[in-house]
């Protein structure tokens, strides 16, 4: 039940970017994100994380290679999209994270997608565009792509290759060590990113805004989001975890609603009677 909250998590991370522009810059943002999450992470797992240093320590790259999939692409480029691409296409192209992911686990790990879990990648999927098109399917025609859309792009793919490679290299630290050492890696790759944005005359100062949306994106949608989604590919599988991303949408307009005041229409509730059984359908053993 906990898989199903993360999306919900992750909707947060909508909120905080669209309070970003003008506060805080994206690599800024997501460093601080990582390191305050890293942090936390490594006084839990700290006992752990010395006694297998030296396992660490061999396989280091791994950690800086998912650090940069998850941490700068998944989180500061998200940002720099979001400057210039609409929430429509931000949701139509993350849309497709899950089917990559499927199919990824199944032709590289050799996961077994049976036919029911099958339809309930299609059933999510309908019910995804249905909410992203607010039920007008030929809206889908008038979609305007911008520069953003690239960002947005690269971001899916390297999401659903950071969820595939956490299965390809497995490892023996618990969930919570494992994403302390994969922070570690993302502060490291978005440290020279944020130093260069910290030496540009528009960078603004960072002040009090911009320390909560920070600690906001490193508790919420980072620490306890990853945290869960990493737990849970060890027991369900990638393929079968990558389908609750068909959340994401509708857990975002719900936030929208509550938080922004964004009208709440038939169309979500349309939507969330095709997403939510596509997503048992899938995550069920």
């Amino acid at each position: 039940m906990a898989l199903w909250g993360v999306p919900s998590l992750w909707a947060v991370n909508v909120i905080v970017a669209r309070r970003a522009p003008g506060v805080v810059e994206p690599y800024t943002l997501a460093l601080g994100r990582w390191a305050v999450a890293g942090l936390l992470l490594g006084l839990m797992a700290r006992h752990e994380l010395w006694a297998q240093r030296q396992a660490i320590a061999r396989v280091w790259h791994q950690y800086v290679v998912l650090g940069f999939c998850g941490m700068l692409v998944c989180g500061a480029w998200v940002y720099v999209g979001a400057k210039t691409t609409t929430a429509m296409n931000i949701a139509l192209i993350y849309s497709a994270a899950p089917v990559l992911i499927a199919v990824g686990a199944v032709l590289w790990l050799g996961e077994r997608f049976r036919w029911q879990q099958a339809v309930g990648v299609v059933v999510a999927m309908v019910g995804v565009v249905h909410v992203i098109v607010k039920g007008q399917w030929t809206a889908l025609a008038q979609v305007q792509w911008v520069v953003g859309d690239a960002w947005i792009v690269a971001a899916m793919v390297s999401w659903a290759l950071y969820a595939l490679l956490q299965k390809v290299w497995s490892s023996t630290l618990s969930a919570t060590a494992r994403l302390a050492a994969i922070c570690a890696g993302g502060v490291v790759v978005l440290l020279p990113c944020a130093a260069w944005e910290w030496g540009q005359p528009s960078t603004p100062a960072f002040g009090t805004e911009a320390l909560g949306l920070v600690l906001v994106a490193a508790l919420a949608p980072g620490l306890v989001a990853y945290w869960i989604y990493g737990w849970a590919q060890k027991v369900l599988g990638a393929s079968r975890v990558a389908v609750t991303l068909y959340l994401g949408p509708l857990y975002a307009a719900v936030a929208a609603y509550g938080v922004l005041g964004e009208p709440l229409g038939w169309h979500h509730v349309a939507g969330a009677a095709l997403i939510l059984p596509g997503v048992y359908w899938v995550s069920r053993r």
